[in-house]
């Protein structure tokens, strides 16, 4: 009868025991709330990075435009960029082949970078025409997460993005290209990100020739 007593009481948990299972419970309940929060944080800190990532990626793909539509004057020719005679920077005719204007600087041959035949164009600063330039790239606040309902609703967070390209007013030669994203309220700056472009025009590749 003693030995079944004492493999019976095997079987069951002792009051310390129990106490001890009771607090491991009480501290997993509450921390729990805890740990969902971190790993909130942790989503949310992952989808800014996201949102900075792709408006990174806008303010890349703006800059590979055009500096400006009226710098395509030898659009039926070739696809170079020249140079607009801004008065803060002139082309001098003075400075020139037979053929080019130049501005102070240029290197004096064919394939370098030139100004435009006039020196009364001035810069569009709009968009639309027969080439992509930089104010092509002006992009209006939008959700940069979308899904099939166009609301970004499967995110926590809705980021909005927008790109904006304006002209120095310090330097006319100059156009400043802007990604700002907010959050999903349209209200709060979370990010600026900012390039500059210059009125320098392209440089074709020479076309090497056997004698």
């Amino acid at each position: 009868m003693v030995g079944k007593f004492i493999n019976n009481s095997r079987l069951a948990f002792t009051m310390i025991e129990l106490i001890f299972a009771i607090v491991i419970i009480a501290i997993s309940v509450l921390s729990l709330p805890m740990m969902m929060q971190v790993t909130q944080k942790g989503i949310e800190s992952s989808l800014v990075q996201e949102a900075i990532f792709a408006a990174s990626a806008e303010l890349m793909g703006a800059s590979a435009g055009y500096w400006d539509e009226n710098s395509m004057e030898d659009i039926d020719i070739s696809y170079i960029a020249r140079v607009i005679d801004i008065a803060s920077s002139p082309c001098d005719n003075n400075i020139s082949s037979d053929r080019y204007r130049l501005r102070v600087g240029h290197i004096q041959q064919p394939y370098h970078r030139r100004c435009l035949d006039s020196n009364s164009t001035s810069a569009s600063n709009s968009s639309g025409g027969t080439v992509i330039s930089l104010n092509d790239s002006v992009k209006n606040k939008v959700n940069i997460f979308i899904d099939n309902t166009n609301d970004a609703s499967g995110y926590k967070t809705t980021y909005i993005s927008e790109l904006n390209v304006t002209q120095s007013s310090s330097d006319a030669d100059i156009k400043l290209i802007e990604a700002n994203i907010y959050d999903d309220d349209n209200s709060t700056l979370l990010v600026k990100l900012r390039m500059q472009s210059a009125n320098i025009g392209e440089i074709d590749y020479y076309k090497r020739t056997m004698p």
